[in-house]
């Protein structure tokens, strides 16, 4: 199964995120295959940047995102 999911970038107590779609039997920082989008929580208010497009077209083809996730593409109006 393919999985819209985070992925931890940043310096140590400074987390950034990617979110990615992988596939779910894959680790957190494994290669992804498609990048469509960033989450930074350190700035006030949280920074979430997506391709709406590309959200769209992966879940249209299965991919399911974790509730996290689910939460920040419903925050930035990519999904409903």
């Amino acid at each position: 199964m393919v999985k819209i999911r985070l992925t931890r970038m940043g310096a140590h107590k400074k987390p950034m995120y990617r979110i990615v779609v992988a596939d779910a039997r894959t680790s957190r920082d494994a290669k992804y295959i498609d990048l469509i989008g960033t989450y930074n929580p350190n700035v006030e208010p949280a920074e979430v940047k997506v391709d709406a497009e590309k959200v769209q077209k992966w879940m249209a083809n299965g991919a399911q995102p974790t509730e996290t996730v689910r939460a920040l593409l419903k925050k930035s109006g990519a999904i409903k």
